[in-house]
């Protein structure tokens, strides 16, 4: 009890009455004692300075809270008991600090500054200047960051030039709009009403499942090879 003084106001948390009578032991040299139980730890506004519980408490967050707010900035919380597992842990997350596990005690503090408080930082102002160049420190000419080529306008056919191919075919992803294109030339090459009409895959005749997607026979029903087929007017449309 090296921390306390007597004349110091000490607020003593009991679970029991075994427990309470351990304090009182403890703590006759001190005059200026209040015994609550812990479940009534929350019933007033008083601080004190210094907190000291027997053994047996139940070690509850709220409890934990309680104790904190009754306690004055950098008084000590003091247990009368040992072996509790992660004792550590739960003081130091409810905000107590300098925690030291002893034989028959444990010893916590509540930090110096109160939840909220603030202080007033004065800085000064940083200013950059323009001229805290020197010289002699090379600039960059944004007027040379651009060259003529950069200037001429994109003839518009090379726009229909893929830029991964770097030819008239369209990727894989074909998002510009040149895989449409394309389709569309092909459908408008294909003869209508001819049996001389053939297929690039050969798998067309055979129906949906086995037709590529741009087939211009996706969604008419099988048919046998060789056998005349008519498309419809609307295939021979182009959609864009």
């Amino acid at each position: 009890m090296d921390l306390i003084s007597e004349e110091k106001s000490i607020l003593a948390l009991f679970s029991d009455e075994e427990a309470a009578n351990i304090l009182r032991s403890q703590l006759t040299n001190f005059t200026n004692v209040t015994f609550k139980s812990c479940n009534e730890i929350d019933k007033d506004s008083a601080t004190f300075d210094a907190v000291i519980s027997g053994p047996k408490q139940p070690y509850t967050e709220n409890i934990f809270k309680g104790i904190y707010n009754r306690l004055k900035p950098g008084a000590p919380y003091i247990i009368f008991e040992q072996n509790v597992p992660e004792i550590d842990f739960y003081l130091k997350t409810n905000g107590f600090i300098n925690v030291e596990v002893r034989q028959n005690e444990i010893r916590s503090f509540k930090p110096t500054y109160e939840v909220g408080s603030s202080r007033k930082l004065n800085l000064k102002p940083a200013v950059w200047k323009i001229d805290d160049f020197d010289d002699d420190d090379e600039m960059i000419n944004q007027d040379d960051l651009l060259d003529e080529e950069d200037f001429k306008k994109p003839d518009q056919a090379s726009l229909r030039v893929c830029g991964t191919t770097g030819k008239r075919k369209a990727c894989k992803d074909c998002s510009c709009g040149l895989a449409e294109e394309l389709d569309a030339e092909a459908l408008s090459k294909i003869p209508v009403n001819s049996a001389e009409a053939k297929s690039s895959c050969g798998s067309c005749y055979l129906g949906d499942a086995f037709r590529c997607a741009s087939c211009p026979y996706l969604g008419m029903p099988a048919f046998k090879p060789g056998e005349k087929v008519e498309l419809p007017s609307v295939l021979l449309k182009a959609d864009v």
